[in-house]
């Protein structure tokens, strides 16, 4: 009787349900990429039934540290960790089918440790950091104000020189005309990736669905002027994680963002096979599979070529010598014909700067900033974190980590989440302004 007590008491149905969803993801995953095998092997995407048995003991074996996506809670740390966990697992698929002639044990052995070095910061670092600098509740609406201001006069002046309403089949016929001053350009990503979501989720938070809407109105302002299919599907893509986390929990809800698009992919191809490949392409070739299709594309490039040691970062450029004069993604161009392949900090911090066996150190040393963000935005409300943070974990799977933190809005964001009042949404999270002040009080 008592070991019944004690079964039922540790029972947790959501971590049940998160359990068996994760389990479904990381079946729907491979089936997607043997799919995509039969239409895209030119993208070096392939897969052969007699290495099956060693995939799966791969994948298996890997879908043990899923382990710890149950047993957290959710933050940051947590939404980006799973992303690049499915970039890692697609990768290790990839990996056992890659015709490719580089170290292919070695390369799936260094993912893997790659991937325990960025989770256990940032997972399990996620106590809050005592606030040095705070501003009232009143300064922060006044800064809503101002933020909102700056983003609709970003997005006149940038659609003053770029401004074309062309479908995502035509981009990119028009994206490489696009000129504008550099400092306009990078405003735009900080404007579109970061502040208008933050504004979004702030007003959401708060139940101001009316500006809701009008944030999410000038997003949509921002694919004519960029030609950008993050762009496009940014406005659909907040107000769909605005729905879940308003559902289901937050965790429950990161791991259905992917499960849900990669899923009906599949299902698509059972019903249709490879008569109509547009939503295949677009969601599990481009938005899934291709992180991790880099990653075997920059081992194989990286096994036989220089190493980058970091000079595809500006400023280290003009203090070391590089032997690539050109961007990182323009040589995968050169090199495999696959279009300007930019990839995520696992190839690019990882892979290309360091090698194969150093490539978890820098991966660890993003995984601390991350923790450090999860301590900044300690306290805040779960939901908001999420869906003011959406985008990124988008961009983080294609961009260079110190590309996003700066051109992208990353930290930007960051910064927000340390100075966003936690008092702002008490009356919604139940955290009491008292409290607040307990904990910053033991903190100091």
């Amino acid at each position: 009787m008592r070991a019944n007590v004690t079964a039922r008491a540790n029972y947790n149905p959501t971590r049940v349900s998160l359990g068996l969803l994760i389990g479904l993801h990381i079946v729907a995953c491979c089936a997607s990429l043997a799919y995509l095998s039969r239409g895209y092997a030119s993208y070096h995407i392939y897969y052969d039934p007699g290495l099956l048995n060693g995939a799966i003991v791969t994948i298996a074996a890997f879908s043990a540290l899923a382990y710890l996506f149950l047993v957290v809670p959710f933050s940051f740390g947590y939404f980006l960790s799973f992303y690049f966990y499915t970039m890692i697992l697609g990768y290790l698929w990839l990996n056992c089918f890659s015709r490719f002639e580089y170290n292919h044990w070695l390369s799936g052995a260094s993912a893997v440790a790659s991937m325990i070095a960025f989770m256990v910061p940032s997972l399990l670092v996620t106590s809050p950091i005592r606030r040095v600098f705070t501003i009232s509740e009143a300064t922060f609406f006044r800064a809503l104000t101002i933020v909102l201001a700056v983003s609709v006069a970003t997005i006149l002046i940038a659609a003053s020189y770029s401004f074309k309403m062309v479908s995502l089949g035509e981009m990119y016929d028009f994206r490489d005309k696009i000129s504008m001053p550099s400092p306009l350009a990078y405003g735009i990503g900080v404007v579109s990736n970061a502040l208008l979501p933050f504004i979004f989720a702030c007003f959401v938070e708060r139940r101001n669905y009316w500006r809701a809407g009008l944030t999410l109105a000038l997003l949509l302002l921002v694919y004519p002027i960029t030609l950008n299919k993050i762009a496009f599907f940014t406005p659909t893509w907040l107000l769909a994680m605005a729905v879940l986390t308003r559902l289901l929990d937050c965790r429950i809800a990161v791991v259905l963002s992917l499960f849900v698009p990669l899923s009906i992919g599949v299902v698509l191809y059972v019903i249709l096979g490879v008569n109509d490949t547009r939503y295949l392409d677009i969601v599990n070739l481009r938005m899934i599979a291709t992180p991790s299709n880099a990653m075997d594309i920059y081992n194989d490039f990286f096994f036989s070529h220089p190493l980058t040691s970091f000079c595809q970062i500006t400023f280290v450029k003009t203090l070391v010598s590089c032997p690539y004069p050109i961007q990182l993604g323009e040589i995968m161009q050169q090199a495999y014909r696959l279009g300007n392949f930019n990839a995520s900090l696992f190839a690019t911090e990882g892979i290309a700067s360091v090698g194969v066996l150093l490539t978890p150190i820098p991966v660890l040393a993003c995984g601390l900033v991350i923790a450090l963000v999860n301590r900044f935005s300690s306290g805040l409300p779960p939901r908001f974190i999420l869906v003011s943070g959406a985008i990124l974990p988008q961009i983080l799977l294609n961009v260079p980590f110190t590309t996003t933190l700066l051109s992208h809005g990353a930290a930007a964001l960051f910064l927000l989440w340390y100075l966003t009042p936690r008092s702002v949404f008490a009356s919604q999270s139940g955290t009491s302004v008292a409290a607040e002040g307990r904990l910053e009080e033991r903190l100091a």
